[in-house]
């Protein structure tokens, strides 16, 4: 998909994209010293806002981090992206770094004003191509940092992977470490047991905190469908009867093929589907 121009935000400013203007001393540019939310938008109203931004504040916690503007404030510039540019179906990225100071390792003065970026993508969620024909998925070692709970800027060693995928002809990478899936490069993992069983890694430092992957799982109670939170071998993924992610971009997405072992009948199985029906269903009756 080709660049347009776009409105976004910057540190209090909705500019035109071709204006937008970061400090070379900006310390997400010199350290990734920052963390960032993606929040879906479909029918021009944003999914799960709430969770985005209590997952934010956790973050920054995690990281010492400060943040001026409240919940209200920036549901206020995510609507208004919306408006500026027009945004039916997409994504919008939210980043906020330590801002910019002279390079060091020791933090700056707390008195720093933090750096705050938002921008919007448009996406065909709804009509995805991968989730029609399911995702063929390449297993890579996990060589990331210990806190991959926290959800920070720095996103080269899950870059890294998705292309050693991809030159490996897959769509995506699963993450393994001492034997057992951690997560995708950019989403949550699993698989489904011959019994129905769905399992999905227990949370952790090592894997994000999906908010998909809650509101997945929320709805996968609803259905009454059995759920065990634990790590589970490569090997058991290849015997599972399915296999599917979640993300706030992807939703639910199944997985048809993982190393060149076929998953279930080589489709995307009927639990991957209902849930993907019943999330996008309740997600729109609870959007803002």
């Amino acid at each position: 998909m080709g660049l347009t121009m776009r409105i976004v935000y910057v540190n209090g400013d909705y500019l035109a994209d071709t204006e937008a203007k970061i400090s070379i001393f900006d310390r997400g540019f010199l350290f990734a010293d920052g963390v960032y939310e993606v929040t879906s938008v479909l029918d021009g109203k944003l999914i799960d806002f709430t969770g985005h931004c209590t997952r934010l504040r956790r973050s920054l916690g995690e990281l010492h981090m400060s943040l001026s503007l409240d919940d209200d404030q920036l549901l206020s510039i995510h609507r208004e992206l919306v408006t500026r540019n027009a945004l039916v179906e997409g994504l919008i990225y939210l980043q906020v770094t330590r801002g910019a100071a002279d390079r060091d390792f020791v933090f700056p003065p707390a008195d720093t004003p933090e750096t705050v970026v938002l921008f919007t993508q448009e996406k065909p969620l709804i009509d995805s191509m991968l989730a029609a024909r399911g995702q063929v998925i390449r297993t890579v070692e996990d060589q990331r940092w210990g806190r991959c709970d926290i959800k920070t800027v720095q996103l080269l060693f899950p870059s890294l992977a998705k292309m050693e995928a991809k030159a490996q002809g897959g769509d995506d990478a699963w993450l393994v470490r001492d034997g057992f899936v951690t997560e995708g490069s950019s989403n949550n993992a699993y698989i489904v047991l011959a019994d129905g069983t769905i399992v999905t890694r227990d949370l952790s430092h090592s894997i994000l905190s999906g908010i998909t992957r809650k509101a997945v799982l929320e709805c996968a109670r609803k259905l009454q469908m059995k759920i065990e939170e634990r790590p589970f071998t490569v090997e058991e993924a290849l015997g599972a009867v399915e296999a599917f992610s979640t993300s706030a971009s992807g939703f639910v997405s199944p997985v048809i093929e993982i190393d060149g072992h076929t998953i279930g009948e080589g489709k995307p199985g009927s639990t991957a589907r209902q849930l993907r029906e019943v999330y996008i269903a309740e997600m729109r009756k609870a959007a803002i």
